[in-house]
């Protein structure tokens, strides 16, 4: 009788261990869907705001035609490109963040080259889609940290012991981190010649 006992007792504690390591790593997860789902919507801020932007600058300037298609291109590229955080990896992070990057650097030479037109720096409007960028810029890089800040929670609790048993029961995997760009650590050159 003590026996079975014994063993009635580890079964529960067996079960009330993975059930908590269970429901740990589904918090976890859902805190890394709703932080990814703040680094969209800011992607998509900008995303919205890169229409009036290109619109500002066409009403203002005799401007470069091909400058403009760049940023619309890559905007259009960078909006179809949807992940699901419950199945993301390293490669659709990695091609997410390049096409994002991608409409970070049509948009910087759209502002270099604004800097030939006076009237258009001068203009109001143009001055606050700026101001609007800047700040949009600054939220993308907050949520990509909090993102990273709660993949490495996530993913400490998919390897410690003892919700890795959860996770390799029930199929939890880690997730993958933001990186820097290729070149990232060299500083831009600025050249007004």
């Amino acid at each position: 009788m003590k026996k079975w006992l014994v063993i009635i007792l580890i079964a529960v504690v067996a079960g009330f261990t993975l059930m908590s390591s269970y429901n740990g790593l589904v918090k976890a997860e859902e805190e890394i869907d709703s932080v990814w789902a703040n680094v969209e919507s800011s992607y998509q801020r900008r995303a919205d705001l890169i229409p009036n932007l290109v619109n500002t600058v066409k009403g203002q300037a005799n401007f470069e035609q091909q400058t403009l298609t760049n940023v619309i291109e890559a905007r259009a590229k960078a909006t179809q490109t949807k992940i699901d955080p419950s199945n993301m990896t390293e490669e659709q992070l990695a091609q997410f963040q390049q096409e994002q990057n991608q409409v970070g650097s049509a948009l910087s030479r759209l502002l270099v080259t604004v800097e030939q037109y006076p009237q258009l720096k001068a203009h109001e409007g143009f001055m606050n889609l700026q101001a609007q960028l800047e700040g949009t810029e600054n939220r993308i890089n907050v949520a990509r940290n909090k993102f990273n800040d709660a993949a490495r929670l996530y993913n400490q609790k998919v390897r410690q012991f003892p919700a890795k048993f959860a996770a390799l029961i029930f199929g939890f995997k880690e997730k993958p981190y933001f990186k820097s760009s290729a070149g990232a650590e060299n500083a831009p050159t600025v050249n007004f010649n």
